[in-house]
């Protein structure tokens, strides 16, 4: 599953080094939202990690069916149940030209474990990294990891020796809007070079021509430089597309879609993404915020959270704000793939008659009001989606106010859990449903475990359940836990699910780029005519 603050920033400088031709074959695409910051243990956010898979990589990559593969390491092997060896690959450098070695690695993991990683939620699980040599790490848990590879994969490799020359030891404190030299500056061993990045306008990365990927055959694009523009109005970002500005939008407006088909100098291609919409709600305080009932908090109470439920019309929201391109679902689970029939309808199906009565059980025959806070560039039709959700619930007596945010001040908002209620989403290439559980709905410890608990539930029941799934090796009994403590959140309404987006792609006729789940391109196989 980064996003960065807002940051008064000046010019930002090519890295140190780095020369080279103007690119033969630039690549411009676009989406709603701005990068957030450069440093790759600080925020887990789509457009943030796909620009920064180009710059760092990790152990272990995707292709394009996202199977997992080797990257910087070679092979691994698991020489008991609580030891993993990776053997790492020889002669790649860091975009500076310094050596990549098993210390990188060993830096890396220890700094992605740390308070201020927004990766601790899966650097944690993978217990004490030590270097055995030059090109071997090994990987030590207390106890059995089955989806260690999952974990591993989440994490990018920075070079220990810049980190340390430039005071970048720890991660950016994302949440604090702290401004760092890793947030700005970049120093990877991937496909492209971070040149430059003026917020709100620009991020600029340029080929590396010494990447090991190119001898083993992964640069099958002809991409000498890509730059990332981030536009808020869907009518301009749009509009250059179809100019030529840009060669490609992650996030063309549904309601272009069928219009852009006929379009001949524009190519749309979609697909379901791993990744689910729902809302999260406080269930930590004793008193909500940003509400009218005071001394209380409605959303404790599990009726009312039912009754929130029961005002939603996913299927409206599906036909009229989504035009169809979204898959309603009572399951807290990515990827309908990994999921089980009996998740899939919704715990409280739409009945607004229900959901007053529910509301006056628990005491608020009156409603109450409250704050829906919302990103109006993250998710497709997020403010839309936040509009809808309101007027749903005005009818069932609850009033609404909307707090639309752009992506970093939404992120930074939920990473403080300064909110009531908030629109998330959930996903990307990983499909196991730990990957959902222990980050999002296990009891927050601070030590990684549900770090994007933003709604502070807590369960010592489902806690039980989910830390067992995380050592359970056998297959079957593994699957079994999962499947209960995804029946727990569900029976209990402790987020109240929506659907799976379904993903358009809009590309400039003549470009070739692949359609992922995950909602990940990689320039290095993009071919711009």
């Amino acid at each position: 599953m980064g996003r960065r603050g807002a940051f008064v920033l000046a010019a930002l400088a090519v890295l140190a080094g780095f020369a080279g031709p103007a690119p033969a074959k630039p690549f411009r695409w676009s989406s709603q939202g701005d990068f957030l910051t450069a440093d790759p243990h600080a925020q887990n956010e789509g457009i943030n990690n796909l620009l920064l898979y180009h710059v760092y990589e990790r152990l272990t990559t995707r292709d394009k069916d996202l199977k997992l593969i080797p990257s910087l390491a070679l092979s691994w092997e698991q020489p008991s149940p609580t030891v993993w060896r990776f053997k790492l690959r020889p002669g790649v450098k860091f975009h500076d030209g310094s050596p990549f070695t098993a210390d990188d690695v060993v830096f890396s993991v220890e700094r992605a474990q740390s308070p201020t990683s927004n990766f601790k939620t899966y650097a944690s699980r993978l217990g004490k990294v030590r270097r055995v040599d030059d090109l071997t790490v090994e990987f030590v848990t207390a106890r059995p990891t089955p989806i260690l590879l999952e974990y591993v994969n989440s994490i990018l490799v920075m070079s220990r020796a810049w980190s340390v020359k430039n005071g970048a030891q720890r991660p950016q404190d994302f949440a604090k809007a702290e401004d760092t030299f890793s947030a700005r500056n970049a120093n990877g061993t991937g496909a492209y070079r971070f040149v430059s990045w003026e917020p709100e306008v620009k991020t600029v990365l340029r080929e590396n021509s010494a990447w090991w990927g190119r001898a083993a055959g992964r640069f099958t694009g002809n991409v000498t430089e890509m730059t990332y523009r981030p536009v808020k109005s869907d009518a301009t970002r749009m509009a250059a597309l179809v100019s030529g500005e840009v060669d490609f939008v992650l996030d063309p407006p549904l309601q272009d879609v069928n219009r852009l088909r006929s379009n001949p100098a524009v190519r749309i291609l979609e697909g379901p993404e791993n990744r689910v919409l729902f809302l999260a709600m406080d269930q930590e305080r004793d008193e909500l915020r940003y509400s009218n009932v005071k001394g209380r908090n409605p959303l404790k109470d599990l009726r009312v959270r039912q009754a929130l439920s029961a005002a939603i019309d996913v299927e409206a929201i599906r036909a009229q704000v989504m035009r169809g391109n979204s898959q309603p679902t009572g399951a807290m689970v990515p990827a309908r793939v990994a999921s089980d029939p009996a998740l899939e309808p919704r715990a409280v199906p739409y009945d607004p008659v229900r959901a007053r009565k529910l509301l006056a059980e628990a005491g608020y025959a009156a409603g109450f009001e409250v704050q829906l806070l919302c990103p109006n560039n993250r998710y497709v039709n997020d403010e839309r989606i936040c509009t809808a959700i309101a007027a749903m619930w005005a009818k069932a007596g609850v009033k609404a106010s909307l707090a639309l945010l752009p992506r970093a001040q939404f992120f930074q908002r939920v990473d403080q859990t300064d909110l009531a209620v908030h629109l998330y989403g959930w996903g990307g290439a990983p499909t196991d449903p730990a990957i959902t559980l222990g980050p999002l709905l296990h009891s927050y410890d601070g030590k990684g475990w549900g770090d994007f608990n933003s709604g502070r539930v807590k369960d010592a029941a489902l806690d039980r359940m989910i830390e067992a799934a995380d050592v359970e090796m056998d297959v079957a009994k593994r699957r079994q836990i999962l499947l209960d403590a995804l029946q727990r959140v569900r029976q209990q309404v402790y987020t109240i699910p929506l659907h799976r987006q379904v993903i358009p792609w809009a590309a400039r006729q003549g470009v070739n780029v692949t359609h992922r789940a995950d909602n990940f391109i990689e320039a290095q196989g993009i071919t711009v005519p």
